[in-house]
């Protein structure tokens, strides 16, 4: 199983470690808020990589912030303030304590990924009955609630039902993540659609507040659509039948599996590092994501 070292970032005396991710490392603060920073780390295939991509956990932190003030309105999120340390401007958010929801909100508007993989062995997806025909890239009669646990580092997230979910976490709070998740994924999508992008699939996680201003709501945290957490695919190029260029770490799987990089994801044996030209292809793809969904350009 992948192991994350703990990386210095120079925070200031009363900073607290409390966990690091594939991507994001979380400290408390010494007022007890949580602070929350995007390292530039990129995993795939279950293995977080020995190389860094330069300037991700910006790109993915100014995606989120946009996001979070877009859908203000739409549902709470837990951002507080980006008055951060300096050592980690720009890649990090004070955010509000959550006790959080152990779901996997994914939402599908077509078929792709693991949805593509558990469509074609059981025509549903997370207990979701869908039609014959379909293919890699195929638009979805309508968005999908697809849930799906949440699993430890270097392990597989495993879908489930929404009957599932209602037995975790109560009828109640089940339907109301249901509702947020395809709510904000019909709004995100269509957005997407003015920029002339496609959102594919997306996941989200939400937690209860548990003081203050948000006490007892359901409230949107860690990122929200950001090319690590969701699908985005050019519009104009979309076409059925095969895998969908898309605006993410596509490059680094594509030489990972290739006989240039040497390495079996099959095995045991951690992935090498990646040419210079792969981490800058990469680096590129995501700022073209950022600048395309924002109209901002990416400094």
């Amino acid at each position: 199983m992948t192991t994350i070292p703990v990386t210095d970032y120079g925070l200031p005396e009363g900073y607290t470690h409390v966990y690091s991710g594939k991507v994001r490392d979380l400290y408390r603060t010494p007022d007890e808020r949580l602070l929350f920073i995007a390292s530039d780390r990129i995993s795939a295939y279950d293995w977080v990589l020995p190389t860094t991509i330069p300037d991700k956990g910006r790109i993915l932190t100014k995606l989120s912030l946009w996001w979070f003030q877009t859908l203000e309105g739409v549902v709470a999120n837990h951002l507080e303030t980006t008055a951060v340390p300096k050592s980690v401007a720009g890649r990090a958010m004070i955010c509000e304590p959550l006790e959080m929801l152990p779901v996997e909100c994914v939402v599908r508007g077509y078929l792709a990924g693991s949805g593509l993989a558990d469509y074609n062995a059981t025509r549903q997806i997370c207990g979701n009955g869908l039609p014959p025909g379909l293919v890699d890239g195929s638009l979805l009669p309508k968005p999908i609630f697809t849930p799906a646990t949440k699993a430890a580092i270097g392990d597989h997230d495993e879908n489930v039902t929404f009957d599932e979910v209602v037995i975790t976490i109560g009828q109640e709070e089940a339907q109301e993540l249901k509702r947020l998740s395809l709510d904000i994924y019909r709004r995100a999508d269509a957005l997407a659609h003015q920029r002339g992008l496609i959102l594919a699939d997306t996941k989200f996680e939400f937690g209860f507040g548990t003081n203050g201003k948000h006490k007892g709501q359901i409230v949107l945290a860690d990122e929200v659509l950001t090319p690590d957490s969701s699908r985005y695919w050019p519009l104009d190029q979309w076409e059925p039948g095969h895998a969908q260029p898309s605006f993410d770490k596509q490059f680094v799987r594509d030489w990972l599996t290739s006989s240039a990089s040497g390495w079996d994801k099959n095995s045991d044996t951690p992935p090498p590092p990646l040419p210079d030209e792969i981490v800058e292809k990469t680096r590129a793809k995501y700022i073209e994501a950022y600048e395309i969904m924002t109209g901002e350009k990416f400094e």
